[in-house]
């Protein structure tokens, strides 16, 4: 069940409960228990609570109380919300490395216009939980489980895909799961969001989805594996993976190079991260997405930052630089039949212009709209750009909703006896 307002006690506080919970049950007979499962019991618990860290209380960033949530196998998904309680529903999904302070501004301004605004850091990112990706706990969370069946194979032979000039179409073959089996995926986050907007958010009507960059293509999944529960996705800066073995050019002869540095990073790549992990270092770096570089201000730098420095960050930060796998956003808009306008930055050094303008042929795909003068990531850079198109977005799909009372109800009854 959703705690949706609680926080998790500290590490210690929390070994102490599941020690006397254990001990009281031991002697009143609650459950038979060996000292075996009782040692498995204490490991399993504990080394998830190593990398659970603690938030603020307050965001610095939006002056929002941290919340959590507690997803499965008790992992810890920190949110904010802002809005009245009645206010239409609004996920926003961030994008690499990052969390849901990078939505500090649109947060606010949907409030401000009435909408329940949710902000959430994706399992592994920001102050969630981190556990090793091998780990019991980590793997009892793994969305790839059970995900692939004859219907939808492990690699998908033969898709088309597009090209950062727009105009050519690659035939390629996809690998889906993380050649890791890292529960780190994006159908781990996928799963996440559907079960946030079910326990936490629990919608009276639909969700509408807001993503950045990568985290688009964890929306996009979490809207084809349960379409019901959103009316539509607003996509700023779609990310096209460029390290995906189906996008690298001459794959079997640059992937195995790659892998070799995926590998090196994962093993000898720590003094690196703590190299790199430096406030005046980090800006330097958001100073290459950023076309905006006022933007990149030390608030931006400290909520970015401070979170990367938890237990078990880094390691989730080499285990999705060996990522090279998984859906691509281009094959996931031709499974979508909910409304889906995108926006992108002209001097965004990351996303292909051309290749986001060819996803006006995609039938969900409804406007596709750039922006001059901005990066990779608009709604901070320039939110006075992005969040008008934003606004009007939602108010199409609730003139939509308006329109089709009677069927939204009806669909709402099929889906919830």
């Amino acid at each position: 069940s959703a705690n949706s307002a609680r926080r998790r006690p500290s590490c210690c506080h929390c070994m102490h409960l599941n020690k006397f919970s254990m001990a009281a049950m031991m002697k009143y007979r609650i459950v038979p228990i060996s000292k075996a499962f009782w040692m498995a019991y204490i490991m399993f618990n504990s080394s998830a609570l190593c990398f659970t860290p603690n938030p603020p209380k307050v965001s610095p960033a939006t002056n929002l109380p941290n919340l959590l949530y507690t997803w499965r196998a008790d992992q810890q998904i920190r949110y904010q919300v802002a809005g009245p309680e009645n206010g239409q529903p609004v996920l926003l999904v961030h994008g690499l490395f990052v969390n849901s302070d990078h939505w500090r501004k649109t947060i606010h301004t949907l409030a401000n216009e009435g909408y329940r605004a949710y902000a959430i850091d994706l399992w592994g990112c920001g102050y969630s939980s981190k556990p090793p990706r091998d780990s019991q706990v980590a793997q009892s969370v793994n969305g790839e489980q059970g995900r692939f069946t004859k219907e939808y194979p492990e690699i998908l032979e033969g898709a088309e895909l597009g090209s950062s000039c727009g105009t050519k179409t690659l035939i390629r073959n996809v690998e889906k799961s993380h050649p890791l089996k890292s529960p780190y995926n994006f159908y781990t986050w996928s799963e996440l969001l559907n079960d946030f907007t079910d326990q936490v958010i629990q919608p009276k009507s639909t969700v509408t989805l807001v993503s950045n960059s990568i985290g688009t293509i964890s929306s996009l999944q979490a809207l084809i594996d349960q379409p019901n529960s959103f009316n539509g996705i607003f996509i700023v800066s779609p990310n096209f993976r460029e390290l995906h073995s189906a996008e690298v050019p001459f794959s079997q002869f640059t992937m195995p190079v790659i892998r070799g540095v995926q590998k090196l990073l994962r093993e000898k790549g720590q003094p690196l991260f703590d190299t790199l992990a430096k406030p005046d270092i980090v800006k330097q770096i958001l100073k290459e997405p950023y076309a905006v570089e006022s933007a990149v201000d030390d608030v931006l730098v400290d909520v970015l930052l401070t979170p990367l420095l938890t237990e078990g960050a880094s390691q989730v930060v080499f285990d999705t630089l060996s990522y090279s796998a998984g859906p691509l956003p281009e094959l996931q808009l031709s499974d979508v039949t909910k409304p889906v306008w995108i926006t992108y930055g002209e001097e965004d050094p990351w996303t292909p212009g051309a290749r986001v303008e060819a996803l006006q042929c995609k039938v969900c795909v409804e406007r596709v709209t750039s922006l001059p003068g901005v990066g990779h990531c608009p709604h901070d850079e320039a939110p006075e750009l992005v969040e008008p198109l934003l606004l009007e977005f939602l108010n199409r799909l609730s003139q939509e909703n308006d329109e089709f009372p009677a069927e939204a109800e009806q669909t709402k009854n099929i889906i919830a006896p």
